[in-house]
C-alpha cells in the first residue's frame, strides 16, 4: 500500500466497491467525494433514494484510508466523522450503510448511535470510547457539548453531514444546529461540513445558513445537484360521484373500497395521513371492512412506542406487510426498497411534502415512484391537480430561515456553561458568523450574558433564575449540580402538549398521548390507540392505566399541531388550477373536469372567479348574516386577514363577529348585514398599518403568551420536570403566563418577552404572506354576489364552524338535512 494514495486511487477503490454490487456511480456522487476530499464543504441536493448516503460515507472512508495507509492492520482510535439525522428511526438505516462500506473495505472503523434511545449502558461505553462514526441527532449532539471535556471528544473530527437539512432549515432545531455547528468549527480544526437537501426553493441560502454567511467555511464551499429527472406518476382517487355541497372529512372513507385493489395489487403500499388520530381512525377501518389483512397491515405514528416502530419498519423491508398506515414519521429518507405505492390521504398542503412522500415508492434510482392521491372532499381535488402542475415544473417552497430565536441562544450558552464554561469574548464572533444571530447587536449579547447571571432585570431578586456564575477570570459557568442536571433534561427545542405515558395495567408499555386528550376521560370510557380499543382506568402522575377492550368506540385520541396550512407555493399553483375551470376542456386536468358539476352549481348560486377577480359572497340562514371571502392563501393568512377585517369593519360601526376559515376562503358571521361597497369605498384590504391593526383585531396578547410557553421553555425559565414526572401543562402554562405577565408590566424590553410578539406576527399569523395576499387582492376586481344561500365554494367553511358544537354522527345528520334543503332549492 503506497504511503500517501493519490485521489485517482481512491476513486477506484470506490468504484470497485459500486462495481462489486452491481452498481454504477452517478455523476454527482464522484463530484461529492472530489469536493470533500479537495477539503470543500458544502451541501448536496439529492432526492430520497438516490444514493446520497454514499456520496458522503465514501469520501469520509475514504479520507480515513489516505491519512491512514496502514488502515487494515492498524486502527486509530477516536471520533472522525458525525451524522445527523432529524429522525431517530433513520439511525439504524444510516448505521447499516456506513458499516456494510467500512467492513467490505476491511477498514476496522467502527459506527454507533446516539439518539434519545440510546441504552444507559451504550452512552456508558461511548463515554470511555466514542465510536469512530458517529450517528446522531440535533439534540444528542448539544447533550454532548454539555460534557465535560468535550473539546478532546470532538478534536479530531473530520467531518459532520447534517442529513434532510431541509427538514431542519426554517425550524428552531436548525438553529440548534447552526450554533453547534459554530463550535465545532473551532474545537475541530479539520472539519468539512457538509449537508444534504432534498429539493427546495431557497436551496443557495439554506447553503449560507448551514455554513455561516461570510465565513471562511461559506467562502470554501459547493453546491451539488444530483439533477437525477426521477419520474413521479401522480393518480388522483376520483370519486364516481362528485357532492354538490362537500364538507371535510365526507369523502375519504367512502373510497375505501378504491384503496383495497391498490394495496392488493403492490408488494407494499404506505398510506400517509396527515395527523395521527386520521392514521388511526384508517387504520381501523381497513381491518374493520377487511379482517383479511389482520397481520398484513400495521400502523406507524411518533406516539407509538419504539419497539412496535422498530419492527414495522424492519417488516416493510421483509415484505413481511402490505400495507402500512402512517404519518410523517415515515416521511424521511428511511430505505424501503419494498415500497412499490404510496397513497395520500386528503391534501398534503406542501408540494415539497408530497414529493417527499411519493420518494417513499420507488427508493431506488432509476425507478418510478407511485403517489395516488385520495381527497377528503371534492374541492381537494383542485389540490390534487395542483399537484400534477407541481410536479411537472419542479415548483417547490422556500423554507424560511429563523432569525434572533434568543431562547435557543439562551439554551445554547447554558450548555455551554453546564461543561467547561465559557469566556464570552471567545463565543461571540463564533454564534455572530451564523445566519440566525448575524444582526445581533452588542446590547443584546450583554442582555443575554445579564440574563443568563441575573435572570433578567425583574426576576433579579430569586435565586432559581441565577444559573449561570460569572468566575473571577471571566468565565460563565454552571457550577451547581442540580441546574446542570435539570438543563440536561430539558435540552431541545420540540415543545408539544406534555405527554401522558400508557401502559397496560400489568405494566406493558403502550405509547404516549397529550394530556389535554387523556384529561378529559372518566374511568370506563373506551378510546383506540395504537391500533387497539382501550379501556382507561385511571391516571397517576404522568401514567395512565388502561386495559384491552372489546367494546367499539369513536374516541380517537387529537394530538395538537394536527391541521396543516396550504404553503405559499401550494396555493399560487392552487390558484392557478383553479381559474382554469373556467377554460376549454382541453386545457383542463381530468380532476378539474370531474368537478364539472360542482363548478357548474357553483356558477349558478355565484361565480368561480378567474385571475383578475376576488370574489366575496353574502347570504343569510337563521344563524346570521354570513359573508364569505375567498383568497385561497391557506388557514394561517385566512385567519389573520378574516380577524383584520372584523377589526376595520367595526371602525366603520358597531359590529360582532364570529370567525371561521379554511384553506380556501373564511367567513364572517354576523346578526348585521354588512355593506360590501363600504369596503371597498374605505380601501379596508389595504396594507397601511398592517401590524397595528393585526395588534389590535387579534387577541395577540394571548397568542403571544401561548407563543411564550414555549419560549419560557426552551430558554429554561420553566422547567418542565423528571423523565416520568413531568409537569402538568395547566402548571406549566400558569408558570410561564405569570412570568410573562411580570415582563409585560415591570419590563417590555425583555428580548424573550419581546420574542414571543415576533414570533406571532412572522410565523404564526404569516404577516409577510398575508401583506403579499393584500396587495394581490388590491390588483383584483372585487365581485360581490348577493347569493340566496350557501354555493358549493361556501359549504366547507361554513360546515367547520358546526364541528365545534356537534359530534360526528350529529353534523353528518345536520349536514345531510342542509344539502337534502340546498339541493331542493
Amino acid at each position: 500500500m503506497p504511503l500517501n494514495m493519490t485521489r485517482e486511487q481512491l476513486y477506484k477503490i470506490a468504484e470497485k466497491w459500486f462495481l462489486d454490487q452491481n452498481w454504477q456511480p452517478f455523476p454527482f456522487q464522484k463530484k461529492t467525494w472530489a469536493a470533500f476530499l479537495a477539503q470543500k464543504n458544502g451541501l448536496l441536493n439529492a432526492p430520497t433514494g438516490s444514493g446520497k448516503t454514499y456520496a458522503l460515507w465514501f469520501p469520509i472512508v475514504l479520507n480515513y484510508i489516505q491519512q491512514n495507509p496502514d488502515f487494515k492492520v492498524k486502527h486509530k482510535k477516536g471520533l472522525k466523522a458525525i451524522w445527523i439525522t432529524p429522525l431517530r428511526a433513520l439511525s439504524l438505516e444510516i448505521k447499516q450503510s456506513a458499516e456494510r462500506v467500512i467492513n467490505d473495505l476491511e477498514t476496522q472503523l467502527t459506527v454507533g448511535i446516539r439518539t434519545g434511545d440510546t441504552s444507559t449502558t451504550e452512552r456508558a461505553r461511548q463515554k470511555k470510547m466514542m465510536p469512530d462514526l458517529l450517528i446522531t441527532t440535533p439534540e444528542s449532539l448539544q447533550l454532548l457539548l454539555s460534557a465535560k471535556g468535550y473539546d478532546k471528544i470532538f478534536k479530531s473530527c473530520s467531518a459532520i453531514v447534517v442529513d434532510e437539512w431541509h427538514e431542519l432549515l426554517g425550524t428552531k432545531r436548525g438553529v440548534q444546529m447552526e450554533l453547534g455547528l459554530s463550535r465545532l468549527k473551532t474545537v475541530a480544526k479539520d472539519l468539512r461540513i457538509w449537508g444534504i437537501s432534498a429539493t427546495i426553493g431557497n436551496l443557495e441560502q439554506a447553503r449560507e445558513v448551514l455554513l455561516g454567511p461570510n465565513s471562511d467555511a461559506y467562502e470554501n464551499s459547493v453546491l451539488i445537484r444530483a439533477n437525477l429527472n426521477k419520474k413521479i406518476t401522480v393518480k388522483s382517487i376520483i370519486p364516481k360521484e362528485i357532492e354538490t355541497y362537500p364538507w371535510r372529512g365526507h369523502l375519504g372513507l367512502r373510497l375505501l373500497p378504491d384503496v383495497i385493489p391498490i394495496i392488493n395489487n403492490s408488494r407494499t403500499t404506505l398510506l400517509f395521513t396527515n395527523t395521527r388520530s386520521q392514521c388511526e381512525i384508517w387504520f381501523q377501518k381497513i381491518l374493520e371492512k377487511h379482517p383479511e389483512f389482520a397481520g398484513e397491515i400495521a400502523m406507524h405514528h411518533g406516539s407509538i412506542d419504539k419497539k412496535t416502530r422498530v419492527w414495522v419498519e424492519q417488516a416493510i423491508r421483509n415484505e413481511s406487510l402490505k400495507a402500512v398506515v402512517c404519518t410523517s414519521s415515515l416521511d424521511l429518507g428511511v430505505d424501503f426498497a419494498p415500497v412499490e405505492t404510496v397513497v395520500q390521504i386528503g391534501g398534503p398542503k406542501g408540494v415539497a411534502r408530497f414529493l417527499q412522500r411519493a420518494g417513499r415508492s420507488g427508493h431506488k434510482p432509476g425507478k418510478e415512484s407511485v403517489i395516488y392521491f385520495l381527497p377528503t372532499h371534492a374541492i381537494e381535488l383542485i389540490e390534487a391537480s395542483a399537484l400534477q402542475q407541481a410536479v411537472k415544473k419542479k415548483a417547490v417552497e422556500d423554507r424560511i430561515p429563523y432569525l434572533n430565536s434568543f431562547d435557543v441562544l439562551v439554551q445554547y450558552l447554558t450548555t455551554l456553561a453546564v461543561s467547561d464554561g465559557f469566556y464570552p469574548e471567545e463565543i461571540y464572533p463564533e454564534i455572530k458568523e451564523t445566519f440566525c444571530y448575524q444582526g445581533m447587536t452588542k446590547d443584546q449579547w450583554h442582555w443575554l450574558l445579564n440574563f443568563l447571571v441575573l435572570g433578567s432585570q425583574s426576576l433579579h431578586t430569586y435565586d432559581e433564575y441565577k444559573k449561570v456564575e460569572r468566575e473571577e477570570d471571566g468565565r460563565f459557568k454552571v457550577n451547581n449540580r442540580g441546574i446542570a442536571m435539570r438543563h440536561r433534561f430539558q435540552i431541545g427545542t420540540i415543545v408539544g402538549d406534555a405527554n401522558i405515558t400508557v401502559r397496560y395495567q400489568k405494566g406493558g408499555y403502550i405509547g404516549t398521548i397529550e394530556e389535554s386528550f387523556i384529561s378529559k376521560l372518566n374511568p370506563g370510557d373506551v378510546f383506540t390507540f395504537a391500533g387497539r380499543n382501550l379501556e382507561f382506568i385511571s391516571v397517576k402522575g404522568m401514567q395512565a392505566k388502561v386495559r384491552p377492550s372489546s367494546k367499539k368506540t369513536s374516541k380517537v385520541p387529537a394530538w395538537m399541531g394536527g391541521r396543516l396550512t396550504l404553503s405559499s407555493e401550494m396555493s399560487k399553483i392552487l390558484r392557478e388550477e383553479l381559474y382554469t375551470a373556467g377554460r376549454n376542456t382541453k386545457e383542463q386536468s381530468e380532476e378539474i373536469i370531474a368537478l364539472t358539476s360542482l363548478f357548474d352549481r357553483q356558477r349558478i348560486e355565484s361565480i368561480v372567479p378567474n385571475p383578475d377577480q376576488f370574489l366575496i359572497e353574502t347570504f343569510e340562514t337563521q344563524d346570521g348574516f354570513h359573508h364569505i371571502f375567498y383568497p385561497f392563501e391557506g388557514r394561517f393568512v385566512h385567519e389573520a386577514m378574516g380577524s383584520l377585517l372584523g377589526y376595520r369593519i367595526s371602525l366603520l360601526g358597531p359590529i360582532t363577529f364570529s370567525l371561521a376559515f379554511n384553506d380556501y376562503g373564511f367567513e364572517l358571521l354576523s346578526d348585521k348585514q354588512i355593506d360590501i361597497q363600504l369596503l371597498v369605498d374605505n380601501n379596508l384590504f389595504s396594507t397601511d398599518y398592517l401590524r397595528e391593526d393585526l395588534q389590535k383585531s387579534l387577541n395577540d396578547t394571548e397568542m403571544a403568551r401561548r407563543k411564550f410557553r414555549d419560549i419560557a421553555v426552551i430558554s429554561g425559565l420553566v422547567f418542565t420536570g423528571y423523565p416520568h414526572k413531568g409537569i402538568k401543562m395547566k402548571h406549566l402554562q400558569g408558570n410561564s403566563s405569570l412570568l410573562f405577565d411580570v415582563f409585560k408590566d415591570y419590563e417590555p424590553d425583555n428580548l424573550l418577552f419581546q420574542q414571543a410578539y415576533r414570533e406571532t406576527f412572522e410565523h404564526q399569523l404569516e404577516e409577510g404572506r398575508l401583506r403579499m395576499a393584500l396587495e394581490r387582492i388590491a390588483n383584483q376586481k372585487i365581485i360581490w354576489q348577493a347569493c340566496s344561500g350557501p354555493t358549493p365554494f361556501s359549504f366547507p367553511i361554513i360546515t367547520d364552524r358546526l364541528r365545534e358544537k356537534l359530534t360526528n354522527e350529529g353534523l353528518a345528520d345536520r349536514i345531510k338535512r342542509m344539502t337534502a334543503k340546498l339541493t331542493r332549492n
